[in-house]
């Protein structure tokens, strides 16, 4: 029994074909085609297979039987559409754009018929001015005076100083905080000089101190504005945020640089002048760019925050004795165990910034000068008897707060985590003033120094 070439076809599921009907009517009869003459003529020709399913998409599109042979009829080509590509993280999807409508033909033929109408004033202007609308293209946005002006605003905008933030702002220029501790230093250097107490030169050597140390911190700050942009500490310090300018910020400097080292040299003693000079150019040629540089920058730090002390010595003195050498180590030795805590904390910020600090490259040794220099403490604190600036019981009433802050440094330098760091920082806020007030208590009165000098010593008898 014999089957219709359409029937034969639709019904074989996993026979190959082949589009070629030329040959299929020269090897075979044209109505009467087995599956075993297909499947000998499709193996002669693999290229032109052709699947069940392929065949049932070509059923679907417009296939039809004429004289037992198959032709597609050619579906009508469609206009090419422009097309956009967006871009989306598995792939590139083809977006059809809407062509524009060409709203010239509708609008004059409303103008037409507007002006046959006999309508009414009110009318005709309704209608001109949907006309209009329809010209005007919907996505086109015009910009206004305002709209642009507000939007330049945004990007560029002039610095306006508010007059009543400014002194904030130079608070926080001049680190209102550091420079209180600077001055209160320089008070302490002034307490403990052997001679008789004139508020009027205290007063002067304060303010000048006070003045100088507002300079150098401000022109810290003015080189240091990059760095400190990458700081979480000081990202918001003014300069950074513009709340000033740098002009301003320089002018500011120089003002209390010219006037406290003007009133230091000529108020005091030239002396005093001189070391408030010094301490800037150290501050602020020397230690700034050195935190870049090396490690060395705590030293040089040091010895920065040792000179106050001195400088209020030689205010009240004129002169730079041993006395003076001693409370400047005092500040000198404390300055280790507050910096190196303080910036094991804050190692991450310092690595952010580019700063050199030992906590950053030199942990262990962070660890160990903390611990050295607090130890330190206690032998200070014996020479101030012998160089007759204490009596004999500072080293003894000392000697409790000494011990607490190098045991602190001991169990930093052991363990070297942000606890015991954190209670070594807080302890040293507070070891600094009782230590310089025990010393101002066990300080070696004026008289006791005179009759000691005016003492003769015995005569033998004969």
């Amino acid at each position: 029994m014999y089957k219709t070439p359409c029937s034969r076809l639709t019904g074989l599921f996993g026979t190959s074909v082949s589009l070629n009907q030329k040959r299929l009517g020269k090897n075979a009869p044209r109505s009467y085609l087995s599956a075993r003459s297909l499947i000998q003529l499709s193996r002669r020709d693999p290229s032109q297979w052709m699947t069940y399913q392929q065949l049932n998409f070509l059923k679907r599109q417009y296939v039809m039987k004429n004289n037992n042979a198959l032709y597609q009829r050619a579906k009508p080509k469609q206009t090419a559409s422009l097309s956009h590509l967006e871009d989306h993280q598995n792939g590139v999807r083809q977006i059809q754009q809407v062509p524009t409508i060409d709203t010239g033909p509708v609008v004059d033929t409303v103008l037409k018929h507007a002006s046959s109408q006999a309508a009414s004033p009110p009318q005709a202007k309704a209608v001109l001015v949907a006309a209009t609308d329809m010209l005007e293209a919907p996505h086109v946005q015009v910009e206004t005076d305002e709209i642009r002006e507000a939007r330049l605003d945004r990007q560029w905008k002039e610095l306006k100083v508010d007059l009543a933030e400014l002194p904030d702002v130079y608070a926080r220029l001049a680190k209102i905080k550091l420079t209180a501790l600077v001055v209160v230093t320089a008070a302490a250097g002034f307490a403990m000089a052997p001679v008789p107490f004139d508020p009027a030169t205290f007063f002067l050597a304060s303010l000048g101190t006070g003045l100088a140390a507002c300079t150098a911190n401000s022109i810290n700050q003015y080189f240091e504005v990059p760095f400190d942009s990458n700081m979480s500490r000081t990202k918001n310090r003014p300069l950074v945020r513009g709340q000033i300018s740098p002009l301003h910020a320089v002018g500011f400097a120089l003002f209390c640089g010219v006037s406290g080292i003007s009133l230091l040299s000529l108020a005091v003693n030239p002396l005093t002048g001189a070391l408030g000079t010094l301490n800037i150019f150290l501050y602020t040629c020397c230690y700034t760019p050195l935190k870049r540089l090396s490690i060395t920058n705590t030293w040089v730090g040091a010895m920065v925050g040792a000179i106050p002390p001195v400088m209020g010595w030689t205010a009240a003195t004129g002169a730079l004795d041993p006395g003076a050498l001693l409370i400047g180590g005092f500040l000198y030795c404390w300055q280790f165990p507050h910096f190196n805590s303080l910036s094991w904390n804050l190692r991450e910020d310092y690595s952010r910034g580019g700063y050199r600090m030992m906590s950053v490259t030199h942990p262990a040794m962070c660890k160990r000068v903390a611990l050295r220099h607090s130890l330190g403490l206690m032998a200070v604190s014996g020479l101030g008897p012998a160089l007759d600036v204490t009596t004999w019981t500072f080293p003894l009433v000392s000697l409790p707060i000494n011990l607490y802050i190098s045991y602190l440094a001991f169990r930093f330098y052991q363990r070297g985590d942000r606890n015991s760091a954190r209670k070594l920082f807080f302890c040293s806020l507070w070891h600094l003033p009782m230590l310089l007030l025990l010393a101002l208590t066990c300080k070696k009165s004026r008289t006791d120094t005179e009759g000691a000098a005016k003492t003769p010593s015995p005569v033998p008898m004969s």
